[in-house]
């Protein structure tokens, strides 16, 4: 378990080894925000080369203040990122991809319902 990423006030850590083997559980799921501040969008926008003002339009959606990657539906209750390659398993714009993406599974969310992440992420490993 060399890969095995750890972060102080979580008990379980993620091995990264196995997110290759994974079929994307974090970018495909239930519909939620894929939240990207405007350094981010900036950033992304110069790795897509085009303007931050076509990036908002094709590809982020505005909540109130805030912006957030737009989805891709896939089935009645089953969507993926914009930028996640459906055929390659894997993020589009890994270089690129916002804060919210870079932490996973290290959320605060998950400290009080650590049963979920255990569900999504095979890469998810008890520390001892």
């Amino acid at each position: 378990m060399n890969n095995l990423l750890t972060q102080d006030g979580f008990t379980y850590g993620f091995d990264a080894a196995v997110c290759s083997q994974c079929e994307g559980n974090c970018c495909i799921g239930e519909s939620g925000y894929i939240w990207i501040n405007p350094e981010e969008i900036k950033k992304l926008s110069v790795l897509l080369n085009i303007t931050v003002e076509e990036l908002k339009l094709k590809y982020l959606n505005k909540v109130n203040y805030k912006f957030s990657i737009k989805e891709k539906k896939l089935s009645k209750d089953n969507f993926a990122c914009a930028f996640f390659d459906l055929n390659l398993k894997q993020c589009s714009i890994y270089e690129a991809r916002p804060s919210q993406c870079r932490t996973f599974p290290f959320w605060d969310y998950f400290k009080n319902n650590e049963k979920e992440v255990y569900e999504e992420c095979p890469a998810i490993k008890t520390i001892s």
